[in-house]
């Protein structure tokens, strides 16, 4: 783990953490060191194993930031997981960042990948018997706003802001 600054942390995961997981964990990021990280970047090699990995990291940063309420955590991890999923479907990148913090009243979720095709996510609305496509419009659903960029390199961000639930944050009960 590199901390980037004092509210910010960076942690480069490799193939041999995720294939390690969850032993590597404790070596990858000590236990003590979420609470004061009001951002972090997770880096991750765009591979399947990583997905599960990087909901786990989160889970912890969101423990580390005081963050308990359930349905605020589901959709957090619901919008990562489709977000981390779609850029691993469609980039030929090898890597994946993932980026997360809070403002006031939202939690927000960037994932990049390191393009190399100009496939941009699209929402789509897939027949009943179709078994992929609903990813996005779960995102759109489960967020209060969502969006993508494209950059000259044909790399892509897909981001979305998740509502905080009142008196989430801290421990703080209205």
């Amino acid at each position: 783990m590199l901390p980037t600054t004092m509210h910010s942390a960076e942690v480069m995961v490799t193939a041999r953490h995720i294939a390690g997981w969850p032993e590597e964990r404790n070596s990858l990021v000590p236990a003590d060191c979420w609470g004061s990280a009001q951002r972090v970047v997770l880096c991750m090699p765009a591979m399947k194993r990583s997905v599960p990995v990087c909901r786990s990291l989160v889970r912890s940063w969101l423990d580390g930031q005081r963050i308990h309420d359930e349905d605020t955590r589901y959709l957090v991890l619901l919008v990562l997981s489709e977000l981390f999923t779609n850029a691993i479907q469609y980039s030929a990148g090898p890597r994946v960042t993932c980026r997360i913090w809070t403002s006031e009243n939202e939690l927000h979720i960037e994932v990049h990948d390191r393009g190399g095709t100009p496939s941009v996510p699209r929402m789509r609305h897939p027949g009943p018997s179709q078994e992929h496509g609903r990813g996005l419009e779960l995102v759109a659903k489960s967020s209060s706003r969502w969006g993508r960029r494209v950059e000259a390199d044909h790399s892509c961000t897909v981001w979305a802001a998740v509502p905080l639930a009142l008196g989430v944050r801290h421990g703080v009960v209205p």
